[in-house]
């Protein structure tokens, strides 16, 4: 079998599977002395991460494996929900003697990736940093499989749970490029008149209307809602709605403050402080500044406020106006012994948290369909990644195979960007090429 190294990790083109799509390569690059595999999978409805897990044990654990045989880490854990007692049981025999399994509590945000280093290791990464600053890397299931197949095949499929108000709440294997909408069919439709689709999870996913969009190498899944859920009125205000109901009616009860996992770690942002700033143009003033340290995990508007008002969005916002003016805190302060006093008191309990979205009515399963769905025509994004766009290396008319590379990195000075090779996901003719996607259709 063929060794997984890191010119096979580049050349597969893997990129975390589970948030922005960080080129791997370059994560696995450095020396840590642990790795971590995020099960967590906290957010709402969502379980491909644990239907991977049960059905690839071990390429997933293979992963593992050359994750840590490329950092020198003498250390891999499995971080998983404890709730998942069967896949916990099915797991421990195959574990190697440097590996375990760390059971996680049913809360939200427990797959952030700070909290989990945490929760784990007891390390806080400092504010701005990195997991890699307390010598860990964090990697998704779906990426550690990809990892392990890295020597034999590029990334051309995903996995994704399709759940909310569809008839069949379902995790597929898919091509990359395949239409939301052909996922949501395979679901068995839409149960509702007016579906609205909310992709990568009802907490930090965004509401696509265009429904004939495609799956990237980063998408985790697609939730159908109804247009007056209260998730999607939610993400329907506009930044004017959010500024003037949250400069009138924020009373600064702190409760978005108390509850924020970025703050519980120690992490100097205070979001009742950038509701605050609403009424102000204090950019620079210090209350604004921590704002830049927001993971944005919406636990703040949509679980924490009593006035069901929008601190994530004002920090958000706050964050890009502080990137827009090169506005940066220099050394910012953390208090490394807030997370050991406050943090396992202050979770947010999935159960409770999933009655405050209204999501309890909705199917909570997402059984494994493990048959590839069938796709006529893809589109694949030259961006899919941290990093520049790709360049395309097709042309129209041009026949490709499974897995023949369409767009690369470009190169400066001899040197490739920050990215990822973007590859064919099935056996077709180059249909289209233009605003950043490759058309592939079969012939």
């Amino acid at each position: 079998m063929a060794a997984v190294t890191v010119d096979t990790i580049r050349a597969a083109g893997v990129v975390g599977a589970g948030g922005a799509g960080f080129p791997t390569h370059v994560k696995l690059s450095s020396p840590v002395d642990t790795v971590l595999i995020n099960a967590a999978e906290c957010e709402p409805l969502l379980h491909k991460d644990k239907e991977v897990l049960k059905a690839h044990p071990d390429a997933v654990l293979a992963g593992l494996a050359a994750a840590m045989e490329l950092t020198g880490a003498q250390r891999g854990v499995v971080a998983i929900k404890e709730k998942y007692a069967d896949v916990i049981d099915a797991l421990r025999p195959k574990l190697a003697r440097n590996m375990d399994i760390a059971a996680l509590a049913d809360a939200y945000p427990a797959g952030d990736e700070f909290i989990l280093v945490y929760e784990v290791l007891g390390r806080v990464v400092p504010p701005g940093g990195l997991p890699l600053d307390v010598s860990a890397v964090v990697m998704n299931v779906e990426t550690a499989l990809n990892v392990a197949h890295s020597p034999r095949r590029p990334v051309t499929e995903k996995f994704l749970s399709v759940a909310g108000a569809v008839a069949q709440p379902v995790t597929l294997r898919v091509p990359v490029g395949v239409a939301l909408a052909e996922c949501v069919a395979a679901a068995g439709g839409a149960t509702v008149d007016d579906p609205n689709y909310v992709v990568g999870g009802v907490m930090m996913g965004a509401l696509e209307d265009n429904h004939q969009a495609v799956v990237d190498k980063t998408t985790g899944g697609v939730i159908v809602l109804p247009s007056g859920h209260v998730v999607v009125r939610r993400r329907r205000q506009d930044w004017r709605q959010i500024q003037r109901i949250g400069a009138s009616a924020c009373d600064q009860c702190v409760f978005c403050t108390e509850l924020c996992p970025r703050y519980l770690l120690g992490h100097p942002i205070e979001p009742h402080r950038a509701m605050r700033s609403l009424q102000f143009t204090l950019i620079g003033a210090r209350n604004v500044q921590g704002t830049a340290f927001c993971c944005e995990c919406n636990l703040c508007s949509l679980y924490s406020c009593p006035e069901d008002l929008d601190p994530k969005t004002v920090c958000a916002e706050n964050k890009r106006r502080l990137l827009a003016a090169k506005q940066r805190w220099e050394n910012p302060p953390f208090n490394p012994a807030r997370p050991a006093a406050l943090l396992a008191g202050r979770k947010a309990p999935m159960r409770r948290l999933m009655q405050k979205l209204g999501l309890t009515g909705f199917r909570n399963e997402g059984p494994l369909r493990p048959e590839l769905l069938a796709a006529r025509k893809v589109g694949i994004k030259l961006k899919q990644h941290i990093g520049a766009a790709c360049e395309p290396t097709v042309r129209m008319g041009q026949a490709v195979r499974t897995g023949d590379a369409v767009g690369r990195p470009p190169v400066t000075n001899g040197k490739p960007a920050l990215g990822a090779p973007v590859h064919a996901s099935i056996d077709g003719v180059v249909s289209g090429l233009g605003d950043g996607v490759v058309w592939i259709e079969k012939r």
